[in-house]
């Protein structure tokens, strides 16, 4: 009776929020992990954790705003892992402002971090995926892209971005036994509302929690090969945002 090969898992921004719980799901889950994110220290400390669960996991260090950088450095952790079977693209920022004060050098920015080094990413680990004939690839969106939020739009229009661009991959890899899921979350209790480019006052105690966005992104990555979930949009139950 043959084993079956435990299955690899790549997460970019996996050194705090969704990205470091969903790590934790996966090593709970009995899935090993690479950690993506530029603090190595932090993803280090993640990676131990994980590893309490007795998996493998490895910190890797790259600055995904480093577009021309990103396809060639997640290859090298692909093959450094032996194959990448989940490729999970968490990695993104926040910005507040209008449209009309927005800078173009923040616009593109946003751009690059929350969609085209997301298909960077994807391209790292694609070729692969295709030889083998399976892969399962889960972009984290936001409800921001389905409603749009006053003062959020270079987030909402990069988020928007990314579901197109998985909606498009999926059309595209289908063939090759791959799947693509967009998972649009509302607001998520996580860093992203400490940081410099956001500023927004809401009641953090009604939000997601990062463990229970992870817990539905594994339940997605877990699904049987025979089965897809194209988009899910997960909401606070209070619904907030």
């Amino acid at each position: 009776m043959s084993v079956e090969r435990k299955r690899h898992a790549l997460i970019t921004g996996a050194s705090s929020g969704i990205g470091k719980a969903t790590a934790l799901a996966f090593a709970k889950a009995g899935v090993d992990v690479a950690l993506v994110s530029r603090s190595l220290d932090k993803l280090e400390a993640v990676a131990e954790a994980a590893k309490l669960a007795g998996v493998q996991a490895k910190a890797y260090a790259v600055d995904l705003a480093s577009l021309s950088q990103v396809q060639k450095q997640i290859e090298a952790i692909a093959l450094d892992l032996g194959d990448v079977d989940i490729l999970v693209n968490n990695a993104g920022i926040g910005y507040t402002a209008t449209l009309s004060a927005t800078p173009l050098e923040d616009w593109q920015q946003v751009i690059n971090l929350n969609l085209t080094s997301v298909l960077e990413c994807i391209k790292g680990v694609l070729p692969r995926m295709r030889d083998r004939g399976i892969g399962t690839i889960i972009n984290v969106a936001s409800i921001a892209a389905k409603q749009p939020f006053h003062s959020w739009g270079a987030y909402n229009v990069s988020k928007a971005g990314l579901i197109a661009l998985s909606q498009t991959l999926s059309q595209e890899e289908r063939p090759y036994g791959i799947r693509v899921t967009a998972i649009c979350p509302g607001a998520v209790n996580t860093e992203l509302w400490d940081t410099e480019t956001v500023h927004a006052n809401f009641d953090r105690s009604k939000m997601l929690t990062p463990e229970i966005v992870a817990q539905s992104i594994l339940y997605t990555a877990l699904l049987p090969k025979e089965a897809v979930i194209d988009e899910l949009t997960l909401m606070p139950s209070g619904g907030v945002l």
